[in-house]
């Protein structure tokens, strides 16, 4: 049984979504309806309930909104994105305070707390253990280059290297089918540093 109208939810999400500047090559309507992708995949995988798979949605689907803003303290901001969509839909205080949470939870350093926070937290970063992990990170780069126009490649591969190396995949899920490839990239990354 439904809880939330999803799909009305989700289009009123891109559509506001559509405001972010493109100067955010990465943390785009792309970026977005990726992460939303792969959390349901996750979140099946666990067989979680209709309703949790609706919040995970939801939280997926607003996690960068703030963006809208610039990316500073984006999360929070996307906290307050949600709670006042969501009052449109009268949804329950405590399914906005897990909603929420989730979101806290893709700020790096992650540090989810619940089943639900760590599904999103590594929806958000999967990327690094798939075969898009170059062509998703060039889009970062170019992301952080706009911003930064001496940024060179040599810097983003040591800042790639590092975050690769310190970063941990939160769900058993992650962890047995994208942990291999991730390492496969650390190792690339090394000897491109050397």
């Amino acid at each position: 049984m439904q809880t939330y109208p999803i799909q009305k939810i989700k289009e009123n999400a891109l559509k506001l979504l559509k405001g972010v500047s493109p100067i955010y090559t990465y943390h785009s309507i792309d970026h977005t309806l990726y992460v939303l992708e792969v959390s349901l995949k996750i979140g099946k995988y666990y067989k979680l309930s209709i309703l949790e798979l609706e919040l995970i949605q939801i939280a997926a689907l607003f996690h960068d909104i703030g963006y809208l803003d610039g990316p500073q303290d984006h999360e929070q901001k996307s906290c307050s994105y949600v709670e006042k969509e969501m009052e449109k839909y009268k949804i329950k205080k405590e399914h906005l305070t897990l909603i929420q949470q989730m979101i806290m939870s893709t700020k790096i350093p992650q540090q989810p707390k619940s089943l639900l926070d760590r599904i999103i937290a590594d929806a958000d970063l999967e990327y690094i253990g798939t075969n898009s992990f170059w062509e998703t990170g060039e889009k970062l780069f170019q992301e952080i280059k706009f911003s930064n126009p001496t940024f060179t490649t040599e810097e983003w591969n040591r800042i790639q290297f590092k975050f690769l190396s310190d970063h941990i995949f939160h769900t058993s899920y992650c962890k047995r089918y994208k942990q291999k490839r991730k390492e496969k990239y650390i190792n690339e990354l090394k000897t491109m540093i050397l």
